[in-house]
Parts: C-alpha cells; sequence; structure tokens
C-alpha cells in the first residue's frame, strides 16, 4: 500500500502532471495565470473539485452502469463545483469576480472527468482520493510556477492582491521584485502566457531526462 500511495503521488505531482506532462485543462491555466494569487485560487478550487469528484466516483463505482458514466461523471462533478462557486462567491467575492467564467468552466477541465474515468471508477476511495490530490496539487504547482513568472516579468510584483484570498491582513504581503519596473506587457497577455508554459514544460523535460 505503501509502494502504491508513493506513485500515485509522484505520478500527479511529477511523472504524469495534468498540466505539464498530459497538457490538460490549459484553458483556465493560461487564461487566469497572470498573478500568483489567482492562480492559488484556481488552483485550490481545482485541487477540491478533484478530490471531492474522485471521492464520489469510487464510492459509486459499483452503482454506475457503463452506459451512462460519463454523463453521470459531468453530473457529480458540476454538482461539486456549484458548491465551490457558491462558497467562492460568498466568502471570496472579489476573487469570485476576477477569476469570473474559469470557477465554472472546471467543470469541463479534462484532468478531471479524466482522473474519474481512468482512476478513481476503477480504485477504492482512499487510493481514489490520493490521487485527486496529488494530482491537484500537481496541477496547482504549475499554476503557481506560471503565476509568480508571469507577474514578476509582466508587473514586478509578487503576492499582489493577497487580500483577495487571504483578507484584509494580507493587503500587505506585496513584494515589489523590481524597483522602478515599467513592466512587460507580453508577460500578461495570452502570448506571453503561451511562452511561459512551454518554457515549463521544456524546463520539466530536461530535469525528468537528467533524473
Amino acid at each position: 500500500m505503501a509502494n502504491n500511495t508513493q506513485t500515485i503521488i509522484r505520478n500527479g505531482l511529477w511523472q504524469n502532471n495534468q498540466a505539464l506532462v498530459a497538457l490538460l485543462g490549459l484553458c483556465p491555466l493560461l487564461a487566469v495565470s497572470n498573478t500568483v494569487i489567482n492562480s492559488l485560487g484556481l488552483g485550490i478550487a481545482t485541487t477540491l473539485t478533484l478530490v471531492l469528484s474522485n471521492g464520489l466516483v469510487s464510492s459509486l463505482r459499483r452503482y454506475i452502469l457503463p452506459e451512462i458514466r460519463l454523463p453521470l461523471f459531468v453530473l457529480m462533478i458540476a454538482g461539486i463545483v456549484t458548491i465551490i462557486e457558491l462558497l467562492m462567491n460568498a466568502w471570496f467575492y472579489e476573487l469570485y469576480k476576477t477569476l469570473g467564467i474559469f470557477i465554472p468552466l472546471i467543470v469541463t477541465n479534462c484532468a478531471i472527468i479524466g482522473r474519474a474515468e481512468v482512476f478513481a471508477s476503477k480504485n477504492r476511495i482512499l487510493p481514489s482520493l490520493i490521487d485527486g490530490l496529488a494530482m491537484g496539487l500537481g496541477f496547482s504547482f504549475a499554476l503557481l510556477l506560471l503565476g509568480a513568472f508571469r507577474e514578476v516579468l509582466g508587473a514586478g510584483t509578487l503576492f499582489s492582491q493577497a487580500d483577495l484570498l487571504f483578507g484584509e491582513a494580507a493587503s500587505h504581503w506585496q513584494i515589489n521584485v523590481f524597483d522602478d519596473y515599467s513592466g512587460m506587457l507580453l508577460a500578461l497577455l495570452p502570448p506571453g502566457a503561451f511562452i511561459a508554459l512551454g518554457l515549463l514544460v521544456a524546463a520539466k523535460n530536461a530535469i525528468s531526462s537528467k533524473l
């Protein structure tokens, strides 16, 4: 069991990272990752969805007919995402407005549906929960790296608008990496997101080759 758990975690965080290896869920990944806080908010929402959907699919897998499994998976994921969306609307309204349509679009994230189909529907609850958590953390890690890279190059800051996620106490968390920095607009635009993701994928492949 310990070796199996380690394999699941290693696959989620590195070997089968949904953003850097499988290249799934790129729409929100590229659209939202212009700051660390936006990336962290979407990463938390995606991780919660992965964990809860994997657990729910695994617990009901014996009662789901193969012919209707995919529509049921989408229905379960949609219900979970709706709950998360309502909670964000209630408790993190400004961040919710910033992320906008990309919260409900989690429902169509191929990474979540893929894990439900490939793993959760074939395994017990505990391994499925671990798989969802590992995949979510791997996706969030890629989001954070992308967000940090783009925010530093685009605005010369880190953790700007941290109060959107952590409240008024975090309003002074912003770090000015460069003084008197005019910014690089390309890093904040969609082409900059594609370039940054390409660099991350190349770095990940280079590290994997050395390992």
